[in-house]
């Protein structure tokens, strides 16, 4: 069964804000879409499978057939299924970067720029102070309560910012293909791709999104 509300959010970014000392802390993304509808981006930072480390790579000069589509979507949530399949994500099959080039890191490192706290933050300050256009996919979430983290109501949200397949356990009801998340950020005519992964996630999957074997990012193209 895939994620549930795949699609992607255009907007700009009105703050950000790592987290870094809960039991599973995000990096939080305070974002407008459409005029006055705001949106919570909850970024995983922190895998709960047996490595703690989340694979991450920021692509600049990113290049994308969706670079001619994208821009053409109204600011605000766009739903991705059978009828706009082209606007789909899936970091295995379509081809985007090379899975190798993912590093792992930790949440919290004493230090600057050196965790990923700290490198997801240095990419949405950018992104907010050249107020560049984002677009994050994910899935959709909504509540009529107060948003816990930056105060609006209702709460609009996004989460599930990282591959959606090749999931053993308790997410192995989330496995999909095409329907991967990842932020890219828009200058003008420069693209960057943010690309995130758990470290237990195989990168052999089959026609439902779920593990044929066990392979790991370095270890796909050995396989294939």
């Amino acid at each position: 069964m895939p994620v549930k509300n795949y699609g992607v959010l255009k907007g700009s970014v009105i703050a950000g804000k790592p987290e870094r000392n809960k039991h599973t802390p995000h990096y939080q993304i305070h974002m407008e879409g459409e005029d006055n509808i705001y949106y919570r981006v909850a970024i995983n930072v922190l895998s709960s499978c047996e490595e703690s480390k989340v694979l991450y790579l920021a692509a600049e000069e990113f290049n994308s057939s969706l670079f001619s589509l994208l821009p053409t979507l109204s600011n605000g949530f766009t739903r991705v299924d059978s009828t706009n399949k082209e606007l789909a994500i899936d970091y295995i099959r379509s081809k985007l970067f090379d899975s190798a080039k993912m590093k792992p890191l930790m949440h919290h490192i004493e230090g600057p720029n050196n965790d990923l706290n700290d490198l997801i933050d240095n990419h949405i300050k950018k992104a907010q102070a050249e107020k560049a256009t984002v677009y994050i996919y994910g899935s959709k979430f909504i509540s009529k309560s107060k948003d816990y983290v930056f105060g609006f109501q209702p709460t609009n949200g996004i989460h599930n910012i990282h591959m959606n397949q090749g999931n053993l356990g308790k997410f192995y009801n989330d496995n999909g293909t095409f329907q991967d998340g990842c932020i890219l950020i828009q200058y003008e005519t420069i693209w960057v791709g943010i690309f995130l992964a758990f470290f237990c996630q195989s990168w052999c999957t089959d026609e439902d999104g779920n593990p044929i074997i066990m392979c790991r990012h370095n270890e796909v193209n050995l396989i294939l």
